[in-house]
């Protein structure tokens, strides 16, 4: 039905174009008459406009055209101007019928037309009062805004006000100066909390007063006058104070450590006179320096002079040098030598001074030492002399930081204004001392404890003594150089002739050298110098010449060598004792001492067996060249060695074994020695079994004489010694 209508619709569009179009040719060009009636509005379903776009209609047209109430119309062929004339009749019924439906209900759209005028008359009012309340909230705002620029004025004048109130009470309370602050300056005694507090406030006043002095501030010409007089009489009460205290460093016995103390409670009073009276500041600080370093000067002096009493009456003098033989005569006025000199050459426990324990011992009392008939080497003395320097130094530049409020190259030179004259005055006594001093194991040991001591200054931050240190290391060196080059020199220039009867045992010098070398060598392992090593080489290399001059003097290789092993040995020993096992010096002896053994036991064996030796290494020769056939003209030769060593080896190994123990003091040493021989002559023989089992000698019959080798073995066993 629906497409019916709407193909009707569209039959009745075409027609209505075709009667439009020829009614446009009737009028032609000249329109309609008066009277004709307006056209037609038919907005989108004026096909005569020429909006209208036939490509639409078409489209319309064809989607109709798939309608299948269109398609069935089109197969029974019904015509459409009947169809199209009984769907408009249709349509008027439909609009009479509709017509009078709405006069029906009339009433009802006239009641609805009242009630819409009646809405609008009410939205009408309701837009007058939200204009006049729009127009309200406009003059609101406004006022709003208003309030606002008037509360923000208030606000910066308000932080204004404050601000300025604030300069203005910190000014007022720091030229006011209160009554509490006035008395307390006036007549508290300076030892009082209340005193260095309002002390305190004085200065805070004077330093705020004086700021705004410079600011150009005219209230502070009201309190000038009262700040001045109360600066005044706090500057008289502290230097007396001040003053007081430092002379009772002055009397005698007294512990100046304890004044100290007690000032550093008080070091605002020197900040207060360095900030307001510099004069009194500089002579507070002058007298403290002139008291101190007098006090200090004085207790030093008295402290070596009495700490030298008690040194050792025995010390080493210019003739005790290592190559000075001890049968060496003096002259009849001259001081009596050591006991002994070996006792300047040994180590012993002088070691343990610069152990930590010991290098920071409390200081030696000599009194106390005195009184107890107890004697100290100077290294000793040196070490507790200097520990009481170091302790003193390092705890008056820490005062003279704090108290005086200086620090780097100011605080420099007031310690040296203090300790100058005790430093030098132990530089002299020092200098003086090393002049007549032989002993450098004592040097060394100094040297030693000043290395020490200077990292421990170091530890707790103290500069101010580096340079004294530099002093003293530079005139120990130089001393102990000249020291060692002295016994170098002495060594060198030692002539053996001159030493009296000469034997096999350790020379006494070279047991000199060994503790003397030793000793250096386990005291430099602490902290290494290169220096100390060149000078210990030069030394040992005097010590090994001389060992050979002496060797020399005897007539025999033999005795030579046994000299020559008993004197490495000794050496090589002590040194092991202090020194480590891999020190240039154990090394080189060991290697000297391996050698001089290895040719021994050849010199050993050279008496008994020297035929067999000699033959074997012929043989070995001839072989390695391959000329084994020259051995068949050996065979009496062989047949008399086969013989000779099975019927004297056992006497013979008898007699080396007491000669070797005879010639060592060192039983370890000469048990080495007999154990090396022995091993040497097993290889010897063992050398000869592989020699007569060469085709040249092989059916030689004296060969069911030779010993069996590991017969030969059990056999030498019995003769090594057991210690």
């Amino acid at each position: 039905m629906a497409a019916a209508a709407t193909m009707a619709a569209a039959a009745r569009e075409l027609m209505l174009r075709a009667g439009a179009s020829d009614m446009e040719e009737e009028e032609g060009p000249l329109g309609g008459g008066p009277g004709l009636q307006e056209p037609l509005q038919l907005g989108e379903l004026d096909i005569s406009s020429d909006e209208f776009i036939l490509d639409e209609v078409d489209v319309h047209i064809q989607a109709n055209l798939e309608d299948e109430l269109v398609k069935e119309a089109l197969k029974t062929g019904v015509d459409l101007r009947h169809y199209s004339k009984q769907v408009e009749l249709e349509l008027q019924q439909i609009e009479q019928k509709s017509i009078r439906d709405y006069i029906q209900e009339s009433e009802n759209i006239a009641s609805l037309h009242n009630q819409i005028t009646a809405c609008d008359a009410v939205l009408e009012r309701m837009e007058q009062m939200l204009g006049a309340f729009q127009s309200d909230l406009s003059s609101i705002s406004s006022e709003i805004r208003t309030l606002q620029e008037q509360s923000g004025a208030m606000n910066i004048r308000l932080r204004n006000r404050q601000a300025v109130r604030g300069k203005l009470g910190e000014l007022v309370d720091g030229l006011i100066v209160p009554s509490a602050l006035i008395t307390a300056i006036l007549e508290a005694p300076v030892t009082e909390p209340r005193f260095l507090e309002q002390l305190q406030e004085l200065d805070a006043k004077a330093a705020a007063v004086r700021e705004q002095e410079g600011r150009g501030t005219a209230a502070c010409a009201d309190v000038r006058g009262i700040l001045d007089r109360l600066r005044v009489k706090a500057v008289t009460k502290i230097r007396e104070f001040i003053l007081q205290k430092i002379y009772s460093f002055r009397k005698p016995m007294t512990n100046y450590q304890i004044p100290q103390t007690a000032l550093l409670k008080y070091r605002f009073f020197y900040q207060f006179l360095l900030g307001n009276e510099r004069a009194t500041a500089k002579e507070v600080r002058d007298e403290y320096v002139e008291t101190l370093s007098k006090i200090y000067l004085s207790y030093y002096r008295s402290y070596l002079g009495r700490l030298m009493k008690v040194q050792y009456e025995e010390v080493a003098e210019k003739d005790d040098l290592m190559g000075v033989e001890d049968t060496a005569k003096k002259g009849f006025f001259s001081k009596p030598s050591l006991r002994s000199r070996n006792t300047i050459f040994t180590l012993g426990t002088r070691g343990s001074v610069i152990s930590p324990a010991e290098l920071e011992a409390p200081i030696l009392v000599p009194h106390t030492a005195q009184r107890g008939e107890q004697r100290y080497p100077f290294e000793a003395l040196f070490r507790s002399q200097h520990y009481a320097l170091l302790d003193n130094s390092c705890r008056e530049y820490l005062f003279i930081c704090d108290f005086f409020v200086v620090s780097g190259s100011a605080a420099h030179d007031l310690f040296h204004a203090v300790m100058g004259r005790t430093l030098g005055m132990t530089l002299k006594h020092l200098e003086s001392y090393l002049t007549d001093c032989y002993d450098a194991i004592a040097v060394f040991l100094c040297i030693h404890i000043v290395l020490r001591f200077r990292n421990i200054a170091a530890k707790r931050d103290v500069p101010a003594l580096d340079r004294y240190w530099e002093q003293v290391l530079a005139l120990l060196w130089p001393r102990f150089e000249l020291i060692l080059e002295m016994n170098v020199q002495s060594v060198r220039s030692t002539d053996p002739q001159r030493l009296g009867g000469l034997d096999t045992r350790p020379h006494y010098i070279t047991r000199r050298y060994a503790e003397f070398s030793s000793a250096l060598v386990s005291i430099n392992q602490t902290i290494p110098n290169e220096r100390t090593m060149q000078l210990l080489g030069q030394l040992q290399v005097e010590v090994e010449n001389f060992v050979l001059r002496v060797a020399a003097e005897f007539s025999s290789r033999k005795e030579q060598l046994v000299f020559l092993i008993n004197n490495y040995d000794m050496m090589l020993g002590v040194l092991m004792e202090r020194a480590a096992d891999d020190s240039k010096e154990v090394e080189s002896f060991q290697q000297l001492l391996n050698a001089r053994t290895q040719e021994f036991i050849e010199e050993l064996l050279s008496p008994p067996f020297g035929g067999l030796v000699a033959f074997v290494k012929e043989a070995e020769a001839l072989i390695e060249r391959g000329q084994a056939e020259r051995l068949r003209g050996e065979e009496a030769r062989v047949t008399q060695l086969i013989r000779g060593f099975g019927s004297s080896w056992k006497s013979s190994v008898e007699s080396l074994s007491q000669d070797v123990m005879r010639s060592f003091t060192n039983f370890r040493n000469g048990t080495s020695i007999i154990q090396g021989a022995l091993t040497q002559l097993i290889q010897l023989y063992h050398r000869f079994h592989r020699v007569l089992s060469q085709p040249q000698l092989r059916a030689l019959p004296a060969r069911a004489e030779l010993i069996n080798i590991h017969h030969l073995m059990v056999e030498l066993k019995k003769h090594k010694p057991n210690f």
